[in-house]
């Protein structure tokens, strides 16, 4: 077979980091939401550290990959409850399943936290933080989860070592810079922490389907099936509309309340005594 030329591999490195940069959105929004569980002076440095590392492992798990992925994909055990229940599980189904599970978890954990009922007293007390090394933890080990799918894509484009782990380091320099404005743009705009937190929820169940799909999966019969990117971004892009559009629409609510109480403010005025 002819080896490809340095323009064709140029040709596949730009397509695999346009691959990262789409498939890096949910991981670029866990790391900022997880992120603001540090010390506030020590959140851009937890995002760079833990982004550092997570590229270092991610090439990691590129070679290892490459030598051993039937480990990964090979049956390690199953479940079978007749028609109520049947998984076959494998390390790759494994791996996602847990990563999905855990940010519905942090998801649903977060948004109790935000609608839940605090009395003064609690109000006043300060927001209680993670350690340092604790979120750079969770940073590498959810990196690593979100990475199968771009790593196991660009094995499907190419068998070039360098240029697989090219595009994994140039995907990590932009998640350093993008994750620091995401953060930023959350941290000024509180509003759409809700939406993040939604969207994160969306994450875990598209994880929790895809390991489903992978471990073949059945619930009474019926097979867990993956929810795929396009229904992914699509959803996405719903929220995000729905949100803009709730916005503006409270926002001229609270204006044409402001109205009616100047009026009736007037009108008392304007009454004789």
């Amino acid at each position: 077979m002819e080896e490809p030329t340095l323009i064709q591999h140029l040709g596949t490195l730009f397509m695999l980091v346009a691959l990262q940069a789409v498939l890096g959105f949910d991981n670029l929004l866990y790391i900022s939401l997880e992120s603001k569980n540090a010390p506030a002076e020590k959140r851009s440095y937890v995002r760079k550290v833990g982004i550092s590392l997570a590229i270092v492992l991610r090439i990691v798990l590129l070679f290892v990959l490459i030598k051993l992925i039937a480990v990964f994909q090979n049956s390690l055990f199953h479940v079978d409850f007749g028609e109520y229940f049947y998984g076959d599980f494998n390390g790759h189904s494994l791996i996602v399943l847990g990563g999905g599970i855990f940010i519905i978890y942090t998801a649903i954990k977060e948004i109790w936290h935000m609608i839940a009922f605090e009395d003064a007293e609690d109000a006043n007390k300060p927001t209680r933080t993670k350690s340092t090394g604790s979120v750079i933890f969770m940073i590498v080990v959810m990196n690593i989860v979100f990475s199968f799918d771009s790593i196991l894509s660009a094995m499907a484009l190419t068998d070039t070592f360098w240029v697989m782990a090219t595009a994994i380091i140039i995907g990590g320099i932009l998640m350093v810079v993008l994750a620091d404005r995401i953060s930023d743009f959350l941290a000024k705009n509180r509003m759409y922490e809700v939406l993040g937190l939604f969207i994160l929820f969306l994450v875990g169940i598209m994880l929790v389907t895809e390991g489903g799909h992978l471990a073949h999966i059945k619930l009474f019969d019926e097979e867990i099936t993956q929810m795929s990117k396009s229904t992914f971004y699509f959803i996405l892009v719903i929220l995000v509309l729905t949100d803009v559009a709730q916005g503006r629409y409270q926002k001229n609510l609270m204006k044409a309340q402001a109205q009616t109480a100047k009026k009736a403010n007037e009108n008392i005025l304007d009454e004789p005594v």
